[in-house]
């Protein structure tokens, strides 16, 4: 079985109180009454039976806003005509009726409204903005200005706030206001100014700490807002981390190259292998060609390298001066055998060859003993 909060038992008991009386539907264009205005349980925000955008006139009508205080209020739709704002030494009230001008010391104000308090004439040396507006504050609904010194008396109010922690759990937060100069808070108990305390003091609400901070095992702590720092040794790891890093990366991409390198080299390496001994396979087939030619069995002085040029059966032989080309040769009739020469021929000191293979008329043919016949071709 579970407990009610204290706070929800205390607005269930408020409620008929809160809306006897008056409509509970918010009308923009309805009648109201302002008796029916009033601070909402939990928030103190202030409520009544218009619409956010209007306000209960002094007629019992709703009507527009004439003024704001927040840049962005509440219950405007997006692209809507808002109300303005005030001037600097003007003020608009929670209601939203019309700017007004900032009240004296001792005037009636509305609940943490410090803005609506006129400051004081060195409300440069008292401004704070954590515990008032301009060197003014207004504490109990009455405006007055923050100038109580240390050890002097001063005025506290203490509102308490509904909270919500982890797991929608509900509790009490207690917001303690005193008229203190900065630097100084309202002790509850004693209703005198007093020193804040510094970081790690011991400390029962907020407003005693430096930081405005007191934490959950009741010391000051640190402003909530300030940066972190971390020690000399955190930036020296992360360095450290980050340069070996990039040093594994640059090694790792190294070795994976290396390796990629030596299998492209291998690749080429074993094609110019291959055509390598493709081409010593064909110097060699040639070789053996020209081998096989030049074992033919010829007397004499007739060779395969010698002259072959003849004019009536005999050598002749050519001078410079002669008009007698150099290549003459007898027409070749039936059957013969031209070995063509090439351009590379002569790039390996090889002579070009020209060998006939007539086996009739002049040539080889006419020099062979009798009976036998010019080869023709390899065997």
């Amino acid at each position: 079985m579970h407990i009610l909060p204290p706070t929800l038992i205390t607005l269930f008991a408020l409620l008929p109180l809160a809306y006897a009386g008056g409509p509970t539907n918010k009308n923009s264009d309805g009648s109201c009454s302002q008796s029916n205005n009033q601070l909402q349980l939990g928030t103190y925000q202030l409520t009544s039976d218009c619409a956010d955008t209007n306000f209960c006139n002094d007629a019992g009508r709703c009507v527009a806003k004439g003024c704001r205080r927040d840049e962005f209020p509440l219950g405007y739709p997006q692209g809507a005509q808002l109300p303005p704002r005030c001037r600097s030494d003007e003020f608009c009230p929670d209601e939203g009726d019309k700017c007004q001008s900032l009240l004296p010391v001792g005037s009636p104000c509305q609940l943490n409204r410090d803005d609506e308090c006129a400051p004081p004439p060195n409300f440069r040396q008292l401004a704070d903005k954590n515990t008032n507006h301009n060197g003014s504050v207004c504490i109990n609904f009455q405006c007055m200005w923050s100038n109580v010194t240390l050890g002097q008396p001063c005025l506290v109010e203490q509102m308490p706030y509904t909270a919500y922690g982890t797991g929608n759990f509900e509790f009490i937060y207690v917001v303690s206001r005193g008229n203190c100069i900065p630097d100084l808070y309202c002790d509850a108990a004693q209703k005198i100014c007093m020193k804040e305390k510094q970081f790690g003091a011991a400390c029962t609400a907020d407003k005693e700490c430096e930081s405005n901070n007191c934490l959950e095992n009741l010391t000051c702590g640190v402003v909530p807002s300030a940066p972190k720092h971390f020690g000399i040794w955190v930036y020296i790891v992360v360095g450290l981390g980050l340069l070996f890093g990039m040093v594994g990366t640059l090694v790792v991409l190294y070795m994976f190259h290396r390796k990629t390198r030596e299998v492209e080299r291998e690749k080429r390496t074993q094609y110019w292998r291959e055509q390598n001994a493709f081409r010593q396979n064909i110097l060699q087939m040639r070789d053996t060609a020209k081998a096989s030619l030049l074992s033919l069995s010829l007397h004499g002085s007739d060779t395969p390298r010698s002259t072959v040029y003849r004019d009536n059966g005999r050598e002749q032989t050519t001078s410079e001066e002669s008009a007698v080309p150099m290549m003459s040769r007898r027409p070749v009739t039936g059957n013969s055998f031209v070995t063509n020469t090439r351009d590379d021929d002569s790039i390996h000191g090889e002579t070009p060859m020209l060998l006939p293979a007539d086996q009739e008329g002049g040539g080889w043919g006419d020099r062979l003993p009798a009976g036998r016949k010019p080869f023709q071709g390899r065997r």
